[in-house]
């Protein structure tokens, strides 16, 4: 229990560090980490955490895990949202919203954002510039992998689990969510040591 608080205390800590250092330093260096004018006028008031489908398997896990206060703040924040579809392909208990199962909740949630607006097209630039692979730094201290497979993006964990993005770029106040396929995993592992797209490199 005491690994599943500290666990949950760091990955907490980790977003409310995010939420100062976007504010304070906002997109000086590195990929976009703030909204445009053009996206936050196209995006209007709603926050990733208002604007997302209330009643989806993904909310009810980020409030168990209750990470959509975080959500509904200043951000930014890019964040793959997994279909009901996909979260119900998971393995048995994964997205358990019971208090016992919030370090894997938190743990999973934050594997599945990064820091800053990162669009489809910014990912498919990585993706191009890496000669077809790009790391993407996510809040977990992991890195996703971004690929491209007949036009789609694609998007892997550590484990090799894949999941395709199927309704990219829709903006919000505080962010961007590209809607996913399938379910990925944080890593067990620390995450490599390179700059990944989402991060500042020397950070």
């Amino acid at each position: 229990m005491k690994t599943h608080a500290l666990a949950l205390t760091a990955a907490a800590a980790a977003l409310l560090s995010l939420t100062a250092c976007n504010k304070n330093n906002g997109s000086a260096n590195g990929p976009p980490n703030a909204q445009t004018s053009k996206a936050a006028k196209a995006a209007g008031g709603k926050t990733i955490a208002s604007g997302l489908d209330q009643n989806s398997k993904f909310v009810a896990a980020a409030k168990a895990a209750g990470l959509d206060q975080t959500l509904a703040g200043p951000g930014p924040y890019t964040v793959f949202v997994p279909t009901d579809a996909a979260i119900d392909g998971a393995p048995a208990g994964t997205f358990d919203t019971t208090p016992q199962n919030r370090a894997q909740l938190t743990g999973i949630i934050t594997n599945l954002i990064l820091p800053g607006t990162v669009l489809v097209a910014d990912i498919d630039k990585a993706v191009d510039a890496g000669k077809g692979k790009a790391p993407l730094a996510t809040m977990s201290g992991g890195t996703l992998t971004a690929t491209k497979d007949g036009g789609k993006t694609v998007i892997s964990d550590s484990a090799g689990h894949k999941a395709t993005i199927t309704g990219g770029d829709q903006q919000f106040s505080n962010g961007v969510v590209h809607q996913i396929d399938g379910v990925l995993m944080p890593s067990k592992q620390p995450a490599a040591n390179a700059p990944a797209v989402g991060k500042k490199a020397g950070k």
